[in-house]
């Protein structure tokens, strides 16, 4: 009896809010099966069977392209041990434009196409990493601080745009605190100060009790006596009616921020905690610039699967940190890169800026780069790059920051 030979087939999934549609291509490009499945666990347990049927093994699993690296669908896919291509959807739209010019769309043409990817070039595409589930759990809290951070400060600007329009003299109040209206202190004063009618009859006394509620416990005296001179200075004001109004609107607005600043508190330690038991923690926290909250965010965008990226300058490029060269017969210009990893970029940013803020050698990097003619942002850009090579050298090899290693002293100083 002959025994049956394997047939290689590629799922390729259209993922919608409530239905999935699935299509399987075998290696001649020709369809083998294809099905709409819902969003439930019959519907997994149909894609299951579906690529049973089709000669799936669990040793040597299909592939799977879709359009999407998060959601249930693809935690379960990934579960099952099986690759998982996040395809872009600006990438499906081109592979699809090969096929038809007609710009016909729908979900089955979608899954054929992903399938089809899969199919011809799958070695240009990277699948999902292999990371560990607290890898995973880091990135939730990382991004969701993140996020918190950026909401924060939206907050803050928006409630900074009010007061501008009716209380300007309550920014200048607190225009010499490091967090200004973000601050706890500010927010307190102004809960029980909404208006500059209300601001110039509050008492000294309670400034200072909302100072000690803020959680102030120094200089309490001194810094109400400083705030209630600050709100009696004279001030242009709007009609009594439209500043009751605009009272009430910034009492909106403060409260979307007292909330969006708990959100940063509460996640800040969580993340911190989470990343605290991760194998790298040590590795990264011992580079300039990166504590809890910040370092955590490296593992989250990076991951900690070590063979997701071939070396240094494809996390470099992942990061868009490292330059990027347009050629065209006589033009070359070497410029920044636009397509990249967003959060990973900007924590990388603030990463360079908080090192170069530190004496040390990354520091004078820094300074080496500015005096032989970098901007600031090109000068932190050449910084985060550099560092970022050194984070994975250290990843790779198990060992923490060795300044003397990663910024070697000129030959002719060494000698």
């Amino acid at each position: 009896m002959k025994e049956s030979i394997r047939v290689r087939a590629f799922c390729g999934i259209d993922w919608a809010e409530d239905h999935h549609d699935v299509a399987l291509v075998d290696e001649a490009g020709q369809l083998l099966a294809k099905r709409r499945i819902s969003d439930t666990v019959e519907g997994f347990e149909e894609l299951l069977q579906l690529l049973a049927d089709a000669g799936d093994d669990p040793d040597d699993p299909f592939p799977v392209a879709i359009e999407t690296p998060r959601g249930l669908l693809v935690a379960a896919l990934r579960a099952t041990g099986r690759q998982v291509f996040a395809i872009n959807p600006m990438a499906v739209a081109r592979y699809r434009e090969r096929h038809s010019v007609a710009r016909k769309k729908s979900g089955h043409v979608d899954a054929m196409t992903l399938a089809g990817i899969l199919r011809t070039d799958a070695h240009a595409h990277r699948p999902l990493p292999a990371d560990t589930d607290l890898a995973r759990a880091i990135a939730v809290l990382a991004r969701a601080h993140q996020d918190a951070i950026w909401r924060r400060t939206r907050a803050s600007n928006a409630l900074r745009s009010l007061l501008r329009e009716y209380f300007p003299v309550f920014l200048a109040a607190f225009a010499d605190r490091t967090t200004n209206l973000a601050g706890r202190d500010a927010r307190a004063v102004l809960a029980i100060a909404l208006t500059p009618t209300a601001a110039v009859k509050l008492p000294r006394t309670r400034i200072a009790a909302a100072l000690r509620r803020a959680g102030r416990q120094r200089g309490i005296d001194q810094l109400a006596r400083r705030i209630h001179q600050a709100l009696r200075q004279p001030q242009l004001h709007q009609p009594p009616l439209v500043e009751r109004a605009m009272g009430e609107q910034a009492r909106a607005l403060l409260a979307v921020l007292d909330a969006e600043c708990d959100n940063v508190d509460r996640l800040g330690l969580a993340v911190a905690e989470a990343f605290a038991q991760h194998p790298d923690y040590e590795i990264i926290t011992s580079f300039p610039g990166l504590g809890d909250e910040l370092g955590a965010r490296l593992p989250a965008e990076i991951g900690d699967d070590r063979t997701w990226f071939a070396d240094a300058r494809a996390l470099k490029a992942y990061a868009g940190s490292a330059p990027i060269t347009r050629a065209s017969g006589r033009s070359v210009s070497i410029t920044r890169r636009s397509i990249k990893n967003n959060r990973l970029a900007a924590t990388g940013f603030r990463w360079a800026f908080c090192a170069a803020s530190k004496t040390g050698p990354a520091r004078d990097h820094y300074q080496q780069r500015r005096d032989q003619g970098d901007r600031h942002p090109a000068a932190l850009r050449h910084l985060f790059n550099r560092m970022l090579g050194q984070l994975h050298h250290c990843l790779q090899t198990r060992q923490t920051y060795d300044p003397l290693k990663a910024f070697p002293p000129p030959l002719s100083a060494a000698a």
